[in-house]
């Protein structure tokens, strides 16, 4: 499976086992994809590379029958090892010029952003899609900057061509707040992550970004 910037990012669900209320991984994910889920991103930090391997190779099972990417956080070793379609880094990680000399073009590379000038760097580096965070306050990663708020994804929007994905905050009640200001999808984290039925949270969220986006770039009468 090739998927380029063009996919589909509308709904972007990034892991994170602290909120898994100790269900198997694989077992949230898949619910997740029956609910609408367009692309997942395996994220952890506390883990051995042999474990991130394994957790990822298990998420590579759910998601290839069902022909939507795994992108994997930071790492572009078990990105690679593992056969995943891309990877997500941050300010302080690989630089995407750099990762596309070992992975190739047809290698998804994400990049988080919160302002325009890491915007247009990451666009000119040849970046798939941006990651805009945090646009509202969350307490699920607490090494981000300041938030970044609508305004300032609005700004982003008018700097970039590249597919932007809202991140931080993001639920089904504000989640039409960040479509309408530039961005082409939603990534969540608890709201999925931590739901006792993440295929229902996953089905509201989809189609509050659904619903937004057919809104936003309804052609103008």
């Amino acid at each position: 499976m090739t998927f380029h910037s063009s996919g589909d990012y509308t709904l972007y669900l990034v892991t994170d086992r602290n909120l898994a209320r100790e269900r198997p991984l694989p077992e949230i994910v898949e619910e997740a994809l029956e609910g609408g889920v367009t692309i997942v991103q395996l994220r952890e930090k506390h883990c051995t590379a042999r474990e991130f391997l394994h957790l990822a190779l298990a998420l590579k099972k759910v998601l290839s029958p069902r022909d939507r990417p795994l992108i994997i956080n930071d790492r572009l070793d078990i990105a690679l090892a593992c056969g995943a379609q891309g990877v997500h880094v941050g300010q302080d990680d690989l630089e995407c010029s750099v990762i596309r000399k070992i992975a190739g073009r047809n290698f998804i590379v994400g990049v988080s952003v919160s302002t325009v000038e890491e915007a247009l760097r990451a666009q000119e580096q040849g970046a798939d899609y941006l990651g805009v965070s945090p646009i509202f306050a969350t307490p699920t990663k607490v090494d981000t900057p300041e938030a970044t708020g609508l305004s300032g994804l609005r700004r982003i929007r008018g700097a970039v061509k590249l597919p932007l994905v809202a991140i931080g905050g993001i639920g089904p009640h504000n989640a039409g707040e960040a479509i309408r200001h530039g961005a082409d999808g939603a990534a969540v984290v608890s709201a999925i992550m931590g739901a006792s039925d993440p295929r229902k949270t996953a089905r509201e969220m989809k189609d509050a970004v659904t619903s937004a986006l057919c809104l936003h770039r309804a052609p103008e009468k």
